[in-house]
């Protein structure tokens, strides 16, 4: 996962305004108690910090992977 992808896939389940907040506030016990910011600042792979993300606020499994791609043509993320 790319980090621009890791971006879109945030924005796409927790909306624009709202992925902020969960970005720069909730402090993730997976990822040793540091926010999603935080964890990439220190070089932690988004993909680990979406799936810590996705545990801490119980995204569904289903909704877990294969997120953040554009689908061909610019189409969305595919969810």
């Amino acid at each position: 996962m790319k980090l621009s992808e890791f971006q879109i896939a945030v924005d796409d389940e927790f909306g624009p305004g709202y992925a902020n907040v969960v970005m720069n506030d909730l402090a993730l016990p997976g990822l040793g108690s540091r926010t999603a910011r935080e964890a990439l600042a220190a070089g932690v792979p988004p993909r680990e910090v979406w799936l810590a993300l996705c545990e801490a606020t119980d995204v569904p499994p289903e909704r877990r992977h294969g997120v953040g791609r554009r689908e061909p043509g610019g189409r969305g993320s595919g969810r």
